[in-house]
């Protein structure tokens, strides 16, 4: 037993013996099934703190054979699949942390060759006795241990794409470590599985990619283990009842990440530490500076502060992610640093509309923090005023409404603002800290059409009134109330949610000018 040839299962152990683990070991039901076959090359990109070592720990203790992990996963869910015993510690298994190695190392090649030194160093103490070619190469000296024991090998890299990150400007180390890693695994019939984390997807060259041998699931696709990428509702559910935290506000802090099927996805971090801490907070962005998102989000290129100030009003934009060369350096346009964010988890992304989105209040504060360093006074000031604002609404002050939305439409006057669809970018902005209160949804179903905004109070405040809004661009506010009235959205709303605020918001187009006119509808 070694540390990087069959290590032992002590990493996971801590898992399981942690006060909250959440079951992903059928995980290993997948990988058993692709195992030794074509689509054994497995790479799995998620953002920082999404359980990617937990999974790989995981893996490494039920396949190596210098571990009996049969006890240890006698309380999971793969203890009971048809194939546990069939694969469980029959492998040799090589773990890799690429993180680890070049944390030591000053540049690529010398931590490649630390990584074949010691490897091949621990084979040899594992195989003393085979008859090894070339002890320098860790790929003849792996051949060399199948031939004498016919033992497969299993190879799993934990972040495999940190020399991309953390080398971003090296073009040269970063082809050399990716035809290293290449000649190490493609093609090779004794390894029978290759299980890759990282967050990044697979590097590419031009319109091929360096390692086209792997199934990659990433966040903009992850197919069948998309429920492996954080905790789904019900596990997310679970907690909640095991530790007495409200639902709907764990799911406002951390949800967001939707996938095909309608499947969430929860931040995992976020959610352990509200769970133990008692308390919803910012939790996954301490594990990183808002400068990381503020470097991005500063880029020069054509459209990228109007999309992020729309998805921040709640917006979705279609984008295309087929061009983004899946590294952090060659980012040529806007749709290529909104895919690159979509991969670091500041975007959710829906595979069906191809449209990207603002996940979560935790992530929507990072925003906030990154837009406020890079000098977007006017964007801050408006969310500053949002609390006024929604004030304002509840007391039914439509002199001071009128004047929030006015002031809101001046501060992000350099967005177009050309028709209703602008007009409501503006208004879900004024009402930005609504969001600790209320679902906003746009254009939503309601009596006999559509609503443009409407407010829902969450759960924990059912005591608030919803508030439906009409917007009407170059016609009366009155004609925006006439319409809810004759739609009848509120009566729609009403039997769910209490009293209900209608608010008819109208901008003139001449004038420049807006006007609201409110309405409550009672119980």
């Amino acid at each position: 037993m070694g540390f990087y040839l069959n290590p032992s299962s002590e990493k996971f152990s801590m898992a399981l013996n942690s006060e909250i683990y959440v079951d992903k070991t059928m995980l290993i039901a997948y990988t058993n099934k692709v195992t030794a076959t074509e689509q054994r090359y497995i790479c799995v990109s998620r953002p920082r703190r999404f359980g990617k070592s937990m999974a790989a720990n995981m893996l490494a203790a039920y396949y190596s054979r210098e571990s009996d992990c049969g006890t240890l996963f006698c309380d999971c869910q793969i203890f009971q699949d048809k194939d546990f015993d069939r694969y469980r510690n029959k492998y040799d298994v090589i773990m890799l942390n690429i993180q680890e190695f070049l944390s030591r190392s000053c540049q690529t090649d010398s931590m490649l060759e630390r990584m074949k030194a010691l490897v091949i160093r621990e084979m040899k103490r594992a195989y003393p006795s085979v008859d090894y070619f070339d002890e320098s190469d860790l790929i003849q000296c792996m051949q060399d241990v199948y031939e004498t024991s016919g033992i497969p090998f299993m190879v799993i890299i934990d972040e495999w794409d940190c020399i991309l990150r953390e080398y971003k400007q090296d073009f040269q180390s970063q082809k050399r470590y990716l035809d290293f890693l290449r000649d190490l695994l493609k093609d090779k019939g004794y390894i029978h599985l290759v299980y890759m984390t990282g967050i990044l997807p697979v590097k590419k060259y031009g319109t091929h990619s360096a390692l086209n041998m792997f199934d990659e699931f990433s966040m903009t696709n992850p197919g069948p283990l998309a429920e492996f990428t954080g905790f789904t509702p019900e596990e997310t559910r679970n907690l909640c009842t095991r530790y007495d935290m409200d639902y709907e506000e764990t799911r406002r802090w951390y949800d967001g990440y939707h996938f095909e099927n309608g499947l969430d996805i929860y931040s995992p971090k976020s959610v352990i530490s509200a769970m133990l801490n008692r308390r919803f907070d910012n939790y996954w962005n301490q594990t990183e500076t808002f400068e990381a998102l503020k470097l991005y989000i500063e880029m020069n290129f054509d459209g990228l502060k109007d999309a992020v100030i729309a998805i921040l009003a709640g917006d979705r934009k279609k984008i295309d992610i087929h061009n983004f060369a899946n590294d952090m350096t060659s980012l040529h346009s806007c749709e290529d640093v909104l895919t690159l964010l979509v991969h670091l988890g500041y975007l959710g992304y829906n595979f069906g509309t191809k449209e990207i989105f603002l996940p979560n209040s935790e992530v929507a504060d990072e925003y906030l923090s990154a837009i406020k360093a890079a000098g977007w006074d006017e964007i801050i000031r408006s969310v500053q005023a949002s609390e006024q604002l929604l004030k304002a609404t509840w007391n039914m002050d439509e002199q001071a409404v009128a004047e929030g939305i006015q002031n809101a439409h001046l501060e992000t006057s350099h967005l177009q603002y050309h028709d209703e669809n602008a007009l409501s970018y503006t208004i879900y902005l004024a009402y930005y800290s609504a969001r600790q209160y209320y679902m906003a949804v746009r254009e939503m179903p309601a009596g006999n059409g559509f609503a443009d905004l409407v407010f829902l109070p969450r759960q924990n405040h059912a005591g608030k009134p919803a508030i439906v809004v009409e917007l009407k661009w170059n016609h009366s506010a009155e004609g925006a109330i006439a319409q809810i009235k004759q739609k009848n959205y509120g009566e729609a709303l009403r039997p769910y949610y209490g009293d209900v605020l209608l608010a008819g918001i109208q901008y003139d187009k001449k004038s420049r000018r807006h006007t609201c006119r409110m309405e409550r509808i009672s119980k």
